[in-house]
C-alpha cells in the first residue's frame, strides 16, 4: 500500500508539471504572465460592457454582484473542466503518447487528477485576478469584513472536486470518439452556463428547466459562493434562499460524491472496452 501510495503521488506530481509544461511552453515567462492576467480581465470587460448598456445600472447593484461573482468562478469550469475534457485527445492524436502511459506503472485516472491540478492553480491566478479587479476598479460589492471564510473554503473545495470529477467523466467519455468530440466538452460547460445561475436566477428559467437545475452539484456551488463572499446578495433561485449554510455544503457534497463514483464508473466503462476496441492507439489523422 506504501508503494502504491508513493507511486500515485509521484504520479500527480509528475502530470501536473508535465500540464505545465504543455499549457506554457509556447511562449516565454513574461508574455504568459502577460496573457494570464489580461485574458481574464478582457473575458469580464465583455460582459461588465453588455451589463451597462442593456441595464444603465451602475456597478453598486445587487445584480452586478450576482452576476460577477457568478462569471469570476464560472472560469474553473471553463479552463479546468473543459481543459480536461480534451486531455485523451491531445495525449492520443496530437501527442500519441498514449500507449506509452499506459505501459507505465501508473494509473491514467491519477494521471488526469495531475493534470486536473495545474489548470486549477492556472485558474485560481485568473480568479483571483478578476476579483481584484472587480474590487478595485469597478466597485464589486464584495465587503471583506463579512466574508464567510470557513463557507468559502469548504464551498470552493467541493466544487473543484466535483468539477474535477466531472472533467475526468468527459475525458473517460473521448477514448471512444473522434477529435470532433471537443463539441461535448463545450455542450456540458454551456449546460452549467445557461442552467446552474451563473449571470441570472435560475427563477427566470422556464419552469420545466428548474428540476435539471437544481440536479447539477455546481448550482448549490456558485449559490455557496455568492453566499460566503456577498451575503446580502441575490440567490439563485428561492429554493436555494431557505436552505442554511450547512445544508447547502451537505448538498453540494453529496452531489460532489455522487460525481465522483460516476466518473469512476464512466471512466473504467469506457477504458475496459477501448482496450477490447483498440482505441487506445487510435489516430484520426486530423
Amino acid at each position: 500500500m506504501a508503494v502504491n501510495f508513493a507511486r500515485a503521488i509521484r504520479t500527480l506530481r509528475s502530470a501536473s508539471w508535465l500540464d505545465w509544461k504543455v499549457e506554457a511552453n509556447w511562449t516565454d515567462p513574461f508574455i504568459f504572465a502577460v496573457y494570464s492576467i489580461a485574458k481574464p480581465i478582457a473575458a469580464v470587460l465583455i460582459l461588465v460592457v453588455m451589463y451597462l448598456v442593456i441595464t444603465q445600472a451602475d456597478t453598486s447593484a445587487p445584480f452586478f454582484a450576482y452576476m460577477y461573482l457568478g462569471n469570476t468562478f464560472y472560469l474553473y469550469i471553463a479552463l479546468v473542466l473543459f481543459g480536461l475534457g480534451m486531455v485523451v485527445h491531445d495525449d492520443r492524436e496530437h501527442y500519441q503518447t498514449l500507449r506509452q502511459l499506459y505501459i507505465a506503472p501508473v494509473s491514467y485516472y491519477v494521471y488526469l487528477l495531475g493534470r486536473a491540478f495545474t489548470r486549477i492553480l492556472h485558474a485560481s491566478v485568473a480568479v483571483l485576478i478578476t476579483l481584484v479587479f472587480g474590487i478595485v476598479v469597478l466597485g464589486l460589492q464584495v465587503p471583506l469584513g463579512q466574508v464567510d471564510w470557513p463557507l468559502f473554503a469548504a464551498a470552493l473545495i467541493l466544487g473543484l472536486l466535483s468539477i474535477v470529477a466531472i472533467g475526468i467523466l468527459l475525458a473517460g467519455t473521448t477514448f471512444l470518439t473522434a477529435h470532433h468530440a471537443f463539441g461535448i466538452s463545450e455542450g456540458i460547460t454551456g449546460l452549467f452556463y445557461l442552467f446552474s445561475g451563473v449571470i441570472f436566477p435560475i427563477a427566470v428559467l422556464p419552469e420545466w428547466s428548474h428540476g435539471l437545475s437544481r440536479a447539477l452539484p455546481l448550482t448549490y456551488w456558485f449559490e455557496a459562493l455568492r453566499r460566503s463572499l456577498n451575503p446580502a446578495g441575490t440567490s439563485s433561485w428561492p429554493g436555494l434562499a431557505d436552505l442554511s449554510s450547512l445544508e447547502l455544503l451537505l448538498a453540494l457534497a453529496i452531489a460532489t460524491a455522487l460525481s465522483f463514483a460516476l466518473s469512476l464508473l464512466v471512466f473504467w466503462a469506457v477504458d475496459h472496452r477501448a482496450r477490447r476496441k483498440g482505441k487506445l492507439d487510435w489516430t484520426t489523422t486530423y
